[in-house]
């Protein structure tokens, strides 16, 4: 991550004493690097209710106050990764716009829950692209799951059922559903996503127990706009951040935890399999200081 690329201090450090000019500057700083005008506002009162006033030795003062505020920021959006039990499925649908990394992300998510004994099956309900389907087979193969898949362009309602109905059926304990990317400008597949929800529903009021939007930590201010349209069709309970071992400033987390109120129970850092890893606000900050 770079969160801190754009924070130039030398200029801010100028004068030793904390002015309000300076505080200006300290919060446009914090809006370049994604943080957003309503958090960049709240860091900036707290650092002047801190440090007005009082001298600065360096910028590692700067860097130790952002981090003690962004993990007390944080920790309340701190969740646990679903415990599933044993013999009746929980059911999960899995959602985000393409490219954020959703598909590789279940297959994590799937050798995770493996490991501890469960039992899994994974439905690719993202018939829209060949390679999707493909990904995830690969996947259920890789980490040797169940897997549900249909035709390509082929109902991904029917799969989500298909899918969930397999689940029962083989007393398995998780469904991991795919979903197609879903572009706010594309009504059709929205629509589309929504039905899967309806389906599973018709099956059991309690599915899905839990509905995950995978964003991607480069994606900056865009994100905002994704939360707020996957909420709009269906009730997302967490959120799994990817790509934070790539040059995202990841600043938009903050605003994200705080306007929507979702917890975040993962976060990819890399390419390999145990490369997912459950959210933990200190460590998090931890690595956005270390960069």
């Amino acid at each position: 991550m770079k969160f801190f690329e754009n924070f130039k201090f030398t200029n801010l450090l100028s004068k030793k004493k904390i002015d309000e000019n300076l505080l200006d500057k300290f919060e446009e700083l914090l809006i370049e690097s994604d943080v957003g005008p309503v958090m960049a506002a709240q860091l900036k009162d707290e650092f002047k209710k801190e440090k007005i006033g009082k001298e600065i030795k360096d910028e590692k003062e700067i860097f130790n106050f952002l981090g003690n505020q962004i993990s007390k920021i944080l920790q309340p959006y701190e969740k646990s990764l679903k415990k599933i039990q044993k013999n009746s499925p929980t059911v999960v649908v899995v959602a985000g716009v393409n490219g954020v990394g959703k598909t590789t992300t279940i297959g994590k998510l799937g050798r995770l829950y493996k490991d501890e004994g469960k039992k899994i099956v994974f439905g690719a309900a993202d018939t829209f692209r060949a390679a999707a389907i493909e990904q995830l087979e690969v996947w259920s193969k890789k980490i040797n799951v169940d897997f549900i898949k249909s035709d390509l362009g082929s109902d991904s309602a029917s799969v989500a059922y298909k899918t969930v109905k397999f689940a029962e059926e083989k007393k398995l304990d998780l469904a991991l559903i795919d979903t197609a990317g879903r572009l706010q400008n594309k009504k059709n597949l929205m629509d589309e996503y929504k039905k899967i929800f309806k389906v599973l529903q018709k099956i059991n009021s309690d599915y899905p127990h839990e509905t995950i939007l995978v964003l991607d930590a480069t994606t900056g201010q865009n994100a905002i706009n994704q939360v707020s349209e996957f909420k709009k069709a269906s009730n997302i309970t967490s959120l799994i951040i990817t790509k934070l071992d790539s040059e995202a400033r990841a600043g938009i987390i903050l605003s994200i935890c705080k306007k929507f109120n979702l917890p975040i129970i993962a976060v990819g850092v890399g390419e390999k399999e145990s490369d997912l890893r459950p959210f933990n606000a200190k460590e998090f900050t931890k690595l956005m200081l270390e960069n």
